[in-house]
């Protein structure tokens, strides 16, 4: 039987877990039930299970019994490994989608489909423990918490994941779907840079505060902060390349209490996205300087925070080529998007590729029938995602892994 096919046999139970797990979505680094979840999904497979330390992170390590005699005889050599990434953590979205299987707890929502990563992951652990026999090495499953803003993938580092079959993993691969972007059941890759890198911004506008009716008498911060919103979209268009984009996006505003009450400080939050360091490192030196510059023209102080969140999430080039082959081989050429450019999003991802080779791929779950130009992108509180991509999800993460397995004991066995 073909992965593929035990994969769609697979389909109803994966389903179940997705449903289970989308009816109970947990946020954050600690998510005590979706461990438990994943736990007894992989319960009675030949894995050697380690927990995090500091979260509720799942590394799994699948040691394969395939041939590696002519490894061994080579030179001694470890077998090769590979790592498998899923996230697991959802979001603080009130869900709207109306689904019967609606998450069950206020304020929080799988809104980006990580319960779809999960789901595949499970499966795809499945699909290599029955395939044991067949890899010539390891396959680490990394099970993340933290994805949406924890930076989850640094504590698994941190605990070793990238060293879980006893010695650094030689390629790394990790798969999003979205609910929108793509026609549905679409596979998604771009070599090089994919994701922007994300860093926030806090300012605090320092004034001092009085009546509204004689702001000659107190030191306003509103209008300062107004002009800094201003001004930091126009520093982007006057300073930064249009051909090396750079997004910022003012989230909160905040002042005051009352109309005719002049605040003594005013909060401005942003997230900024670019697609290349020297953009970034540009922005950390030139957005204080301005604020600074605005605070001081009105006699007032600020304070800037700088965030540095996520990196760039940039993707090998042979392993992206690699994932591109297995795909149209599964699944076939018209079920591949090369994309041209990368997007805005970012992913913490980033920190395994910029440790091992490896790529990430999109996976479009966009419902059957739905345009995925107008469907609600991931995050929306109406984003949906079809289950129907996930015996394809689970059967990509086990191919791949088995074939880049098979190249690279190949290759070290002819060397």
């Amino acid at each position: 039987m073909t992965i593929t096919a035990a994969a769609t046999e697979l389909q109803p139970e994966l389903t179940r877990f997705r449903h289970a797990m989308h009816q109970e979505p947990e946020i954050g680094l600690d998510l005590p039930r979706t461990q438990e979840k994943v736990l007894q999904a992989l319960d009675g497979l030949p894995y050697e299970i380690t927990l995090g330390k500091e979260t509720t992170s799942v590394t799994a390590v699948l040691r394969g019994t395939g041939n590696t005699a002519g490894t061994e005889a080579a030179g001694a050599q470890a077998p090769p490994s590979v790592l498998l990434r899923a996230d697991m953590d959802g979001l603080p979205v009130q869900e709207k989608t109306g689904v019967d299987y609606t998450s069950r707890l206020d304020g929080a929502m799988h809104a980006c489909g990580h319960d779809l990563h999960t789901a595949m992951l499970t499966g795809a652990a499945t699909l290599l423990a029955e395939n044991r026999h067949r890899l010539p090495g390891d396959v680490v499953l990394m099970f993340q918490p933290g994805e949406e803003g924890f930076d989850g993938a640094s504590y698994m580092i941190r605990d070793g994941v990238l060293d879980a079959p006893g010695r650094r993993v030689d390629a790394a691969y990790g798969m999003h779907v979205f609910s929108s972007l793509e026609p549905h059941g679409t596979f998604a890759t771009k070599p090089g840079v994919m994701l922007s890198a994300s860093d926030g911004l806090v300012v605090t506008v320092l004034g001092a505060g009085g009546h509204g009716s004689a702001p000659h008498a107190a030191k306003d911060p509103v209008t300062a902060a107004a002009e800094m919103v201003t001004a930091l979209q126009v520093m982007i268009t006057r300073q930064f390349n249009m051909f090396d984009p750079v997004v910022l996006s003012v989230g909160v505003l905040h002042a005051g209490t009352k109309r005719n009450v002049i605040p003594e400080t005013a909060r401005i939050e942003a997230t900024i996205r670019t697609f290349s360091e020297a953009s970034r490192e540009k922005l950390m030196d030139s957005i204080p300087r301005l604020l600074q510059g605005i605070a001081s023209a009105h006699g007032l102080e600020v304070d800037v925070d700088y965030q540095q969140e996520y990196p760039l999430t940039i993707t090998d080039e042979d392993e992206t080529h690699t994932a591109e082959n297995v795909i149209t081989e599964m699944f076939g050429d018209s079920r591949l998007s090369r994309w041209a450019t990368p997007l805005s999003g970012s992913e913490d991802f980033s920190r395994v590729l910029a440790e091992v080779p490896g790529t990430f791929i999109g996976l479009s779950a966009v419902p059957r029938g739905a345009d995925h130009a107008t469907s609600p992108f991931n995050h929306s509180p109406y984003a949906m995602f079809d289950d129907g991509v996930l015996a394809d999800g689970a059967a990509l993460y086990a191919e791949l892994a088995m074939q880049r397995l098979a190249t690279l004991s190949s290759t070290r066995t002819n060397s």
